[in-house]
């Protein structure tokens, strides 16, 4: 919100000083982003008359103008503006005068005709960035007055950002409301007297969907002069508050907007076919708005209609074909309440933002509609005349926003601010904003003013007592609660720790994006439909991602492409899995690795990762948990993972994850050359993990026995160790496979595998005899289980 300092005095004192009013408002909660001026410094630019305009004798573009500047000298001035005409008023530069770029104006000689000075554009005195021609002044405006003065140009313009709640500031009557409760000073707001109609033409009004809108105020104007100005003063306000003068009546809605609060718009009276409908769009209807666009209408959408179709988009943009044209002469003026539910959203929607959906998505004032038009009305016959009709007003009272009663106790703010304030002051406070407290014993109640749509709780009107009290005047206390430390779970593994131990393995954690292409995703995790954005940062970061494997893929690219052959990296985040209405956000923990397996060295051979190197570094992170053995290995297809190359990792009868070499044809895709391999955890199993417990050490010796195995291919090393670990019983201390066999001696589609059992009891010395029936109780047990055999 734009706000001009001149402006705001007419209808409150301020400070005085700029600075002052500056900080008071940041202080009050209504942040002020900058203070600037309303034009950029220029000097000796006057308001300049051309009493003479004729073509110039040897250019056919430029034209030599005599202007009176009221010096009683008039100047010779060459100029190539096309709307350059005898009687025009403009700015005039004189000799010696300075422009905005520290442009100094001299006397100087154009295709051999002397010219001194410069009639100015509004683009050159740094009013608008483009400019059509010379800046036209009215008629009345003093020949010889200095520009900067008449127009008001060194008046500040305080831009303040408001947070959403505080929709009632976004209006020169709600900043000077709070300016008032600020400095004690009575606010003094322009007439809105009723203007008595001189016709009886209405227009009837249809409120077919109240619960959106249940206030609708119109008001038909017939006969305005279409050639009318919008005056100086109007522009530059809005100029100011950073919009654009069009027309006169556009220009007076936008006025209102400004310094009421409430949208407004203005049809063509003579476009709209019968009277006005408030309704909703049917699927595939359309309209042009008035930015040229063309748009279907969603079904659900509210609209503004008349008979026979859609003319606004409510509380959004109005349609090109009913809009007010050079040419208009008839108006029918719309002021309406439109529920914040009902237009939040629906600009973005359609690929808008206007300054209406912006008040209308945050609640504007349902008082203000009759308010508007009337003041709006008393613009429009004071500079282009015309006969107004009745104010057409459809209302359901049922729907519009109820009072809320809300309590507050005096003594609980000074509680929770830690402040001392007597209750007159809360009392007043209170009173200025509108909201002045009924005292039922120690407790306080007030009715919400219609404009206040943040105001619901008692901790809102402590807030509200707080900010006129001054936040810099609340005191600083410590808490007189002891700190309490949370409770740190030993059976959870700390995500810290889990990116310690892949930095320590030589991995780099990344943070990616959690919107990707959809075509890479679907690619990689084509079993689950990804939940596509509705306003996407770009066309490749369209859905959420349901893996985090994009995205390290995608850097992994980006890395490659910079000439890094060895990369190694992780990622701790978010995936998304499932509709928008039940959507599933699991953490996981996911890596990649690509290039040789160690750095070049004279003492390392130059061997490229492989499967086994991920899987290592994914066995690391699960024996954070505990035994390793406590999640296995399953081989399994992934569509994203190459044949033969690829596990299903799962803990008890859960899946939690994976691992495997990316797909050759994604490789391809992604111009990727050697070979990529992946890994992707939920974090949930890091939740819970077994606690160190203490083992007595044995006084006795261990004994090993070693046995060659030869099973199936399809046979893993998991299986074979849980089957010896159930045969042996209580006497195995520890299992491990040392050695895998494929070649002469054993069978094709079979390999061999050597395990190490180590057997040792607590209570005394195995004999030979005892070894030699768990050995063959292992050998039969896997015999009947596995099918397995011993080497010979």
């Amino acid at each position: 919100m734009r706000i001009s300092e001149r402006w705001l005095r007419e209808w409150v004192a301020l400070p005085a000083s700029t600075r002052e009013l500056a900080e008071r408002l940041t202080m009050a909660g209504l942040e002020v982003d900058s203070v600037e001026t309303a034009a950029p410094a220029f000097s000796d630019v006057v308001v300049g008359e051309v009493t003479l305009c004729e073509p110039h004798p040897d250019a056919e573009r430029l034209k030599v103008c005599t202007v009176e500047d009221g010096s009683g000298e008039p100047k010779a001035v060459v100029c190539g503006a096309p709307n350059a005409v005898t009687g025009l008023k403009a700015p005039f530069a004189r000799v010696g005068a300075r422009l905005p770029g520290d442009m100094k104006i001299k006397a100087t000689k154009l295709r051999g005709v002397k010219s001194w000075g410069m009639l100015c554009s509004a683009k050159e005195l740094g009013f608008s960035e483009e400019s059509a021609g010379l800046m036209p002044l009215p008629a009345d405006a003093p020949v010889g007055e200095d520009l900067r003065e008449w127009l008001d140009l060194d008046d500040a313009v305080i831009e303040v950002e408001l947070t959403p709640n505080r929709s009632d500031c976004l209006s020169m009557a709600g900043v000077a409301r709070e300016v008032g409760v600020l400095t004690g000073h009575p606010v003094t707001a322009p007439d809105a007297d009723p203007v008595d109609a001189v016709h009886d033409v209405t227009r009837p009004v249809r409120l077919e969907q109240p619960t959106d809108c249940p206030r609708y105020c119109g008001r038909v104007i017939r006969g305005i002069d279409p050639d009318a100005a919008t005056p100086v003063w109007l522009a530059e306000r809005l100029r100011r508050a950073g919009i654009r003068p069009l027309s006169l009546t556009v220009d007076i809605t936008n006025y209102l907007m400004l310094e009421l609060g409430q949208p407004m718009h203005a049809f063509d009276l003579e476009a709209l076919d019968g009277g006005i409908r408030v309704r909703h769009a049917r699927q595939g209807e359309s309209i042009t708005l008035l930015n040229g666009e063309s748009v279907t209408l969603a079904a659900g959408t509210l609209v503004i209609a008349d008979d026979d179709r859609p003319v606004a988009i409510a509380g959004v943009m109005g349609g090109q074909d009913t809009a007010v044209s050079a040419g208009t002469t008839d108006l029918f003026l719309e002021a309406a309440f439109f529920a914040p539910s009902a237009i939040a959203g629906r600009a973005r929607e359609y690929g808008l933002h206007t300054d209406s959906s912006h008040r209308f998505e945050r609640g504007v004032d349902p008082q203000r509609c009759r308010d508007a038009i009337e003041r709006a009305t008393a613009l429009i016959l004071a500079h282009a005349g015309g006969e107004p009709g009745p104010v057409i007003e459809a209302v359901d009272p049922d729907h519009l926003p109820a009072t809320r009663a809300v309590s507050v106790r005096p003594a609980r703010a000074n509680a929770l601010l830690g402040t001392a304030i007597e209750p007159s002051a809360m009392e007043e406070t209170l009173t200025r904003l509108g909201m002045p407290p009924r005292a039922d014993g120690d407790t306080w109640w007030v009715e919400a003013p219609s404009w206040r749509f943040d105001i619901a709780r008692e901790v809102d009107l402590i807030e509200e007592i707080a900010r006129i009290h001054g936040y810099d005047r609340l005191p600083s206390t410590r808490t007189a609660l002891p700190a309490s430390i949370p409770a740190q779970s030993e059976s959870s593994v700390a995500l810290g720790r889990l990116r310690s131990l892949l930095v320590d393995r030589g991995y780099h954690e990344a943070i990616t994006y959690s919107f990707v292409p959809a075509d890479l995703q679907a690619r990689l995790d084509p079993e689950h439909p990804p939940l596509a954005l509705a306003n996407p940062l770009s066309s490749d970061m369209d859905v959420m991602r349901s893996s985090l494997w994009p995205g390290l893929i995608r850097a992994v690219v980006h890395n490659r492409n910079r000439q890094m052959p060895r990369v190694r990296l992780f990622e701790a985040g978010l995936r998304f899995r499932g509709a928008l209405g039940a959507l599933e956000q699991t953490p996981v923990i996911a890596g990649v690795l690509t290039g040789p397996a160690t750095p070049k060295h004279w003492d390392h051979s130059d061997r490229p990762v492989d499967f086994f190197d991920i899987k290592g570094d994914v066995e690391g992170l699960l024996a954070l948990t505990g035994p390793a053995h406590a999640c296995r290995f399953e081989s399994a297809a992934h569509p994203a993972l190459h044949p033969g190359q690829s596990a299903r990792i799962v803990s008890g009868e859960r899946t939690i994850g994976w691992v495997g070499a990316l797909h050759p044809e994604q490789a391809r895709a992604m111009d990727l050359d050697g070979a990529v391999y992946l890994f992707e955890l939920e974090q949930s199993v890091f939740h819970h993990r077994s606690l160190p417990a203490f083992k007595p050490l044995s006084r006795y010796p261990s004994i090993r026995r070693d046995l060659a195995i030869v099973v199936a291919e399809s046979v893993s090393a998991d299986a074979v160790r849980d089957c010896i670990t159930a045969a042996a019983g209580r006497v195995l201390d520890s299992v491990a496979l040392f050695d895998v066999y494929r070649g002469k001696g054993v069978s094709d589609g079979c390999k061999s595998l050597a395990m190490g059992l180590i057997l040792q009891d607590n209570s005394r010395t195995l004999t030979d005899d005892e070894i030699d029936a768990v050995q063959q109780a292992v050998v039969r047990s896997l015999h009947e289980t596995l099918n397995a055999e011993l080497r010979e």
